[in-house]
């Protein structure tokens, strides 16, 4: 029997022969001409790590250990082995830039007992993360709602389980999807981390946790997206992918520093949520009829105008799958590119590399295109070139940021554009926000009295015939809160709209410089409703709430 000295010294001995290996490791990493590591005293990354397949990894004796956007280090124990040189090959084919490193059968152990751990992440190649079919649809099948996520989450943080990073981040991808929201925010506070979900473009506290699983959890989100590890004091933006069973997912990541750490929000760009027809935007029967002939116009300029979020590239999508065939060209120019439309050449600017607007107009302008769709008119260049557009036989779409229909006027004057070319190129502006919906499993139905009332018929007295749009001038719904709808009384969303066609009239007042009083008078001789007006006619319909429109629209300064 071993004694307790003896079991001293076999480890000494071993203790020896591994330091000898490692040693002959460093001087073969000089031979071949490659770097040498000691994967004991280093992280692996389980990213890296997968992307050499474990089968492979045990044949060839290879193991890939650190993966940053594109760069991978892989560690071998043979370099100038044909099988492993081959195989380095396809790598590089495959897009990474690699950096090999020698390594003794004792380190390579190290990263093979890693591989037991990549079964409880998600899957991650170069920004995709390719979460199983089985997983979501677990994880899914258990979040019908925010108070379902929320246990999860709690499941999860408080677990003694490993790898509850991979796990809690899985979680809150799978949740946020499951409850269909379009942003995640992670916000460090004074002691503790919130994270948040957005609703129906409002947002929700979904979980809390510490600070040492948002360290954890922010270095995993800026590995796969891409982004520099060490930077902490400057703003990064990325991107990476969820690939389920039957569509891609793309998420925009932001990190922005603040002053109790970094702050994360993860956009997710669902291709079903822009999947939107344009009889479902919530476009007034009028204004409708107005628009189908618009959009169908051979030439000239449809702005649409609102703030950030307000469902601007959603409508102009929508605009372009109602008027695409196979007998038109349409190129858009975005940045960035949110959704893949089929059939539609889309191209994405790249400031950092002088591919702007202008430049990308410019440039679609040689594709001889039918249709095109600017992202945003910005400056002046955008601007001048999509009006020449407009007037050389081209129909184009654009989004401007003003407050309403009629501040799109003197947005394109400051910008440097006549007033008598923009009567001649632009053909309507449609400025737009988005109301929450109520939720037709517990709202409420209330007699509209005080102050709403005063508001209200306010509102309604500017309208010339109340009965073309709704016979209710009495009653309104009210948001409650149920499970249905995470407690919140709203689910889903609808578009208020105004527009001004520019005729005739339009033309010449815009000529005579007026004031923004007499370019909103224009709404009432061309029977358009105002905001405030669609935001009053849906109230009265039922198809959102007094409180939701008072959230969008100032309805005192619209009176």
């Amino acid at each position: 029997m071993f004694d307790l000295e003896d079991t001293k010294r076999v480890k000494e001995i071993e203790d020896i022969h591994e330091q000898e290996e490692e040693e002959l490791a460093k001087i073969l990493s000089v031979k071949y001409g490659v770097r040498y590591v000691n994967l004991k005293t280093v992280s692996i990354n389980t990213d890296a790590l997968r992307v050499i397949p474990e089968p492979i990894s045990q044949t060839l004796k290879i193991a890939a250990f650190d993966l940053l956007g594109k760069k991978l280090k892989v560690a071998v124990i043979s370099p100038t082995d044909p099988e492993i040189q081959n195989y380095l090959k396809k790598l590089e084919e495959n897009g990474y830039l690699l950096t090999v490193y020698m390594i003794s059968h004792k380190s390579l152990e190290k990263a093979w007992s890693r591989y037991k751990e990549v079964s409880y992440t998600t899957k991650t190649t170069a920004g995709m993360i390719d979460i199983s079919a089985e997983n979501v649809e677990n994880i899914l099948n258990k979040t019908d709602n925010l108070e379902d996520i929320k246990e999860i989450f709690q499941e999860i943080l408080t677990s003694k389980q490993p790898h509850i990073i991979s796990r809690f981040f899985e979680a809150v991808l799978a949740g946020a999807l499951g409850v269909k929201a379009s942003d995640i925010h992670i916000e460090p506070e004074t002691d503790s981390i919130t994270l948040r979900f957005r609703l129906d473009g409002v947002l929700t506290v979904v979980a809390k946790f510490d600070t040492q699983i948002y360290k954890l959890l922010i270095s995993r989100i800026k590995l796969i997206a891409g982004l520099k590890l060490n930077i902490t004091k400057k703003p990064q933006d990325g991107r990476l992918s969820i690939k389920l069973k039957n569509k891609e997912i793309e998420i925009r990541v932001s990190v922005l520093p603040g002053a109790y750490g970094e702050s994360v929000v993860l956009r997710l760009l669902d291709p079903d949520s822009i999947s939107v027809n344009i009889e479902e935007l919530g476009i007034e029967k009028h204004l409708f009829e107005i628009l189908k002939k618009e959009i169908h116009r051979p030439n000239g300029m449809i702005l649409n105008t609102g703030p950030t979020g307000s469902g601007k590239t959603t409508s102009l999508y929508a605009f372009l799958k109602t008027i695409h065939s196979t007998e038109n060209k349409i190129i858009t120019i975005e940045n960035p590119i949110e959704y893949h439309l089929p059939g539609i050449v889309q191209t994405q600017v790249d400031i950092d590399k002088g591919y702007t607007f202008a430049e990308g107009l410019k440039s679609s302008l040689r594709q001889d295109p039918d249709v095109i769709m600017v992202g945003e008119i910005r400056d002046y260049d955008t601007a001048k070139i999509a009006v020449n557009s407009a007037l050389t036989g081209h129909l184009v779409f654009s989004t401007l940021h003003t407050n309403d229909a009629a501040g799109t006027f003197y947005r394109l004057i400051d910008l440097g554009i006549q007033p008598n070319i923009i009567s001649t190129a632009v053909n309507i502006v449609i400025a737009q926000r988005l109301v929450r919906k109520p939720c037709e499993f517990c709202k409420k139905e209330v007699l509209i009295e005080g102050d709403d009332k005063k508001i209200i018929s306010r509102v309604l007295s500017e309208i010339t015939d109340i009965s073309k749009y709704t016979n209710n001038t009495e009653k309104m719904v009210v948001p409650i809160g149920c499970k249905e709808c995470n407690n919140t009384g709203y689910k889903g969303r609808i578009g208020i709209f105004e527009a001004i066609i520019v005729d005739a009239e339009t033309s010449k007042l815009l000529e005579m410089n007026p004031g923004k009083e007499e370019i909103k008078g224009v709404f009432k001789k061309q029977g358009i409703l105002s905001l405030a007006q669609d935001g009053i006619v849906k109230i009265l319909t039922g198809a959102t709430t007094l409180s939701e429109v008072r959230r969008v629209v100032d309805l005192e300064e619209e009176l």
